[in-house]
């Protein structure tokens, strides 16, 4: 797909069930919108349970023999995977970020670049990997753990597929994919990869539709043997609830409220700089974002003025245009959602230093969001306790680091974070009182072979290299006669 074709609405009418692309059992579509634009940008089916029976019953007859494909087999295909994607990268970034909102520019390198990343570091890591060794008198072996439901939102939509699809397949256990039904149509891609591939039919499945429907009909399916879910605490709380009923293994990621917190030594023009691109990042669609600014009281004034000159550097506008660097949130919802938290903010008493709920000026369409930034900021106010997923910053100021640590747990999330300051070991040395998953110090990157995942509401277990891969495996021991 070339950037002219994206007015063409994307059709599609088929699920991928058992190496095939199949008629659902309703004749019910799901519109998809542009998030530029507002306006329906395609089309997918709304997969009900019977859909989701027939994906299931192929992912449990492909297991068997899936699972006893040798390791480096099941490597190699999720190379080839890694390899196809990696050709359709433009067409991917331009899909998502018309469903999503990131500037295109952005999700090349993001939104394509980083599910062709996972998909080739999981057919590498394989080496790694002790899939038996002996402890004594035992042969402890480590197993796939079977059907997988992995249930993915919209905000990266291929990046988390791939963060769960690739080490469940490399894993040996076969997958029933349910993406979101606002941002679905990169797992077709996604499926059209894998069939061209030559996966055996079954091994991996998509059926879109409505969590409310076709996710909890995977979720309480007695043949699926772990979900892994990202999104929301509610919806976390409820899959938690249902998958208990069969006993499933249960990993899930629900988002974050992390804190940035800027040390008086630190580079100051630098920390608040890396905290703003961190917190508007996808425009603030980002469950690791950095949404808490904790300063110095004595340094706040200067955090304060940096931070609204970074804000107002940003630029507004299409996705798809190349000057963009702050595209629209995904959905109207989404819209409403943020605007209302900017609302309650300047009801709580914050200053409002930048930003604020009207529609940013000259905009008549599309889900845009100005970039907002809260000073004064209670850290017991909704907007400092709560995830937005908008482009919102709350600047806290604290006394001493005692009372920053405090602040920074003091949430019901523990995702992600940052500290600052020009000496790594203070650094280091608050980040480890932080309790949270993930902590930037001095801006370090993402990195895709570590562990992510959250402490407390947070969710449990673990993407991201072995330590992913494991979620998807079993120990079993075979006791030997000495």
């Amino acid at each position: 797909m070339d950037m002219n074709a994206v007015s063409v609405p994307i059709e599609r009418d088929k699920l991928y069930i058992n190496g095939e692309w199949t008629a659902p059992s309703s004749s019910q579509r799901i519109d998809v919108y542009n998030a530029g634009t507002g306006k329906v940008m395609g089309r997918v089916p709304a997969g009900e349970a019977r859909d989701i029976e027939a994906a299931v019953s192929a992912a449990r007859a492909a297991f068997e023999s899936w699972s006893r494909t040798p390791v480096a087999e099941r490597a190699a295909y999720l190379a080839k995977i890694a390899t196809s994607l990696q050709a359709r990268a433009q067409e991917i970034a331009t899909i998502v970020a018309q469903e999503v909102g990131m500037p295109v520019k952005l999700a090349v390198r993001i939104q394509a670049g980083a599910p062709i990343l996972t998909f080739s570091n999981y057919a590498k890591i394989v080496d790694g990997v002790k899939f038996e060794e002996r402890v004594g008198n035992s042969l402890v072996l480590r197993e796939p753990v079977g059907v997988v439901g992995a249930i993915t939102p919209w905000n990266y939509p291929l990046f988390i597929i791939a963060a769960k699809v690739a080490p469940a397949l490399l894993a040996g256990c076969t997958v029933v994919l349910k993406p979101s039904e606002v941002a679905p149509f990169s797992a077709f891609v996604l499926a059209e990869v894998i069939h061209e591939a030559g996966l055996p039919p079954g091994v991996f499945n998509v059926v879109t539709g409505f969590g409310s429907v076709a996710g909890e009909a995977l979720v309480t399916h007695r043949q699926v043997d772990a979900i892994s879910f990202t999104g929301s605490i509610a919806t976390g709380k409820r899959i938690s609830e249902l998958a208990s009923q069969t006993i499933k293994r249960v990993t899930l990621e629900l988002g974050g409220k992390s804190a940035s917190i800027i040390l008086e030594d630190a580079d100051i023009a630098t920390a608040v700089k890396g905290t703003l691109q961190s917190c508007c990042l996808n425009s603030g669609q980002t469950c690791l974002a950095q949404t808490r600014m904790l300063v110095p009281e004595s340094k706040y004034e200067e955090a304060s003025a940096l931070a609204v000159a970074v804000a107002r550097a940003y630029v507004l506008g299409d996705p798809l245009s190349e000057a963009t660097t702050l595209g629209p949130v995904a959905s109207a919802a989404q819209l409403e959602r943020v605007r209302t938290y900017i609302r309650k903010g300047m009801e709580s008493g914050a200053k409002l230093l930048v930003g604020g709920p009207e529609a940013p000026e000259g905009v008549t369409s599309g889900y845009f969001v100005k970039p907002t930034v809260f000073g004064r900021v209670n850290p017991k106010s909704a907007i400092a306790q709560e995830e937005i997923f908008g482009p919102v910053l709350s600047i806290i100021s604290y006394k001493d680091e005692e009372e920053a640590v405090r602040i920074a747990n003091d949430v019901t999330y523990g995702l992600s974070g940052a500290v600052w300051s020009k000496d790594d070991e203070h650094a280091k040395k608050i980040a480890r009182r932080m309790r949270t998953g993930q902590i930037e110090i001095n801006g370090g990157a993402f990195n895709f072979s570590a562990p992510f995942g959250g402490f407390k509401q947070s969710g449990h277990g673990r993407e991201g290299g072995v330590y992913g891969l494991e979620e998807y495996l079993e120990y079993k021991s075979l006791q030997l006669k000495a």
